[in-house]
Order: structure tokens, then sequence, then C-alpha cells
């Protein structure tokens, strides 16, 4: 789509029109500032001062800059401060307008009929409509906890609730949330709802994510005709496929004729929490199942057509499992059929408060692992891997504190 430059205020600015919304650039090089809206008129991302602001469609806000020669830096904002940042961007698109009325707008290119109204809807998007849409987020979905980082932009639908079994010491996402497998006209009724929510600004979006923790555990027959239901949703094209979570433990009662079945249903790529080959550490991590099972699923999703996104977990169990960790994990990923269109994900073990990892770590007398320790470990796993350079599938960090959906 091209894109409508001109000149406000002395700084050149650039609209360029998406699918879905549109995204305004002011100014130039280290001074510009960049607003991103979906055609509702709901903010999406802006870029100010070298801060870049992600809304999350709940109404928080996630807000990260890089100081000089420092790593990066982030904090999540309340909708106090989210509305905030929203008001001076809704400021400055409102000036714009005035201005563009006023005459004291060049535009280099004569701008399309529909610019001026999509701008309007941002300037609509005010104070008290951006808390009633996320009031109204919270009556569509459940907390959606994580998401692996290549489905930032799908559409979740959940056609289940919580995690089935909702142990593993080091996650706290889903806690006090009931596991529930949503019958199929409840699929197709949330599913319906979620397309109302995201309305105009769907476009911006890609793919279906089956929500939530470990989605693909449902039996069978419900969840294909929960697949179905999604499909009737969202026919569209750009939502053919499907992503999910599935334990390996789960997975692996799963034969190779139902992930066939799911894959010929659009399913995609399933995403395992494997986080490490190293049997004891997952006993530690109370993670259920042994690393024997990743192998049997995986090799099933593979055998079916389907692509597999594998996450290790960097720093669990700190330095007293850090050498199990690395060596049986090495192994177990070069037992697996892995190929190009797999991914593997390494995160780092993000601490909290309230983990009851982060206790049961201090009764164990386990030293965790510093950040350069943690990246030395993924370096080792890389290292040992043995897949044929046109077989050796894609490999991304996964920070789950970057994550907002």
């Amino acid at each position: 789509m091209s894109s409508i430059e001109g000149v406000w205020q002395g700084r050149v600015f650039r609209w360029r029109p998406l699918e879905g919304g549109w995204t305004w650039s002011l100014g130039l090089h280290a001074r510009v500032a960049v607003y991103t809206y979906e055609d509702s008129g709901r903010p999406w991302t802006f870029i100010v001062d070298g801060v870049i602001y992600r809304r999350a469609l709940n109404g928080t806000m996630l807000a990260k800059w890089r100081p000089k020669g420092r790593a990066r830096q982030r904090r999540r904002l309340s909708q106090a401060e989210a509305l905030a940042v929203e008001t001076r961007a809704r400021e400055q698109v409102a000036a714009f307008l005035r201005a563009w009325e006023a005459g004291q707008v060049t535009f280099r290119q004569p701008p399309p009929v529909t610019m001026r109204a999509r701008m309007a809807r941002a300037v609509a998007f005010d104070e008290a409509a951006s808390r009633a849409d996320a009031a109204r987020f919270g009556q569509v979905y459940r907390p959606i906890g994580i998401l692996p980082p290549d489905q930032y932009l799908a559409v979740v639908v959940q056609i289940t609730e919580g995690c089935s079994f909702n142990t593993c010491t080091f996650c706290t996402f889903y806690r006090g949330q009931p596991f529930r497998v949503r019958a199929p006209a409840q699929v197709e009724a949330h599913a319906r709802a979620v397309r109302g929510f995201l309305g105009p600004g769907l476009p911006m979006r890609r793919g279906i994510f089956l929500g939530a923790a470990n989605a693909l555990v449902a039996p069978m027959p419900r969840l294909l005709a929960g697949l179905d239901a999604v499909r009737r949703v969202f026919p569209e094209p750009r939502f053919a496929d499907m992503f999910a979570f599935l334990d390996a433990f789960s997975g692996e009662r799963k034969t190779e004729a139902d992930y066939a079945a799911l894959a010929a249903r659009g399913l995609r790529r399933v995403y395992i929490g494997l986080e490490s080959g190293h049997g004891p550490l997952l006993r530690f991590l109370r993670k259920p199942g042994e690393p024997e099972d990743a192998y049997h699923a995986v090799r099933a999703m593979k055998a079916a057509g389907l692509s597999v996104g594998i996450i290790i977990l960097l720093g669990a169990g700190g330095r007293r499992f850090a050498a199990g960790h690395v060596r049986d994990t090495i192994a177990l990923l070069n037992a697996l059929p892995l190929d190009r269109d797999d991914i593997l994900y390494f995160s780092e073990l993000v601490l909290t408060p309230d983990m009851p990892y982060a206790r049961e770590a201090v009764r164990a007398g386990i030293r965790a692992l510093t950040p350069a320790e943690q990246r030395a470990q993924q370096a080792a796993i890389v290292a040992g891997l043995r897949f044929a350079p046109a077989a050796r599938p894609r490999i991304s960090r996964y920070d789950i504190r970057e994550f907002v959906y």
C-alpha cells in the first residue's frame, strides 16, 4: 500500500495504510515518532522519544526502551498510565487533523479519501472508549497467559480454559483457573464474540492460536468439532493456519492418526514446553511426564505433517542441575526428527515472588545462574546440536517479559 508524505509544523510525516489499520510517522531519524492504530481507532503501538509502547487488548501497556550502553529495559504500565500515553498520542493526531482542516498541512501526494475518517476514529477512541474496550475484553476472554513469540499477531480462540495439570513450579500464568474444555457450541459462540470484539482491526492479525495452556489435550471428538466451529467463524485464508500448545506428557497419548486429522483441519504447528531433556530436573520443576514422552509425541506429530516449536528453559535448576540439563537436552533434541520447519525456543527463567519455584530453590539451596551463565547454557546446547545445515530448525529467543496481546 502506498504511503502519503508531507510536511506539518516543519516536520516531515508519512502516513501508510495497513490492512485493518494505519501507521503515521512524524519526524526523521532518532527523533521520529510513530503512531499505529487499528481501523476501529484502538491504539496498537507508539514509538515516542525512544520508548516503544505496545497496548494490550485488556487496556494495559508494555513500555520498552534501551538506555545507551545498557540492556533493554521494560515496564508494564497500569491502565491509568496507559491511558495517559494514549491521550498524548490522541492529542497529536487531533492537532494534525485540525491543521489539515485549516489548510496548514502540505501533502506531496493527494491523500486518499478514507485517510481523514480513519484518523478521526482514533481521535474518537477517547479514555471512556478505551476503558469500555478493555472491559469488553474481560467479557470475551479468560486471561491470556502467554503465546509463542511468532504467534503474537494470531487471533486467540480459547477452546479450553486454564491448564490441564497446572503443577509446574515456574509457571503462574494459570493459577486459580480451573481447567475446562469448552463444548463445540461454546467454542463457536466465543469465536463469534472474539471476531466482534476485534472488529475492523481483525485484518491486522494472521492465523488462529487455540488457547489456552494445553488446548490439544481435549478428547479428539470434541477437539475436531471445536476446530470446525472455529473454521466456520474465521473462514478467510489469512486464518487458515492454526497453532496450539501441548505438553509432551499429554501429547504422547495422541496417535499419528489423531495429529493427521488435526492437520487436515488446519493445525500447522504444536508448541511443546519441553523445558529440559533431564528427567530429574523435570521432576524438580513438577513437570508431568518424562523426556521420552516428548520423543514419542514429536515423532507422531512430524509423521502427521505437523511442525513443532520446542521450548527450552534456560537457568532452570540453577547450578545443581546445569550439567545434566545441557547434556540430556542436547541428546534429546538430536534424537528428534526436527527440520527447518521447526523452531527451537530458548526462554530464560524469569522469577517472581509468588512463584513456587523461587521458594523451593531456596529450600533446596540452589544457586541461580546469572544472565551470562544462562546465555552460555544456550550456547552450549546449540553447539551440541547435530542437524544437517539444510534441515536445521530455526533457533530463537523467547522472552516472556515481552509478551503483549
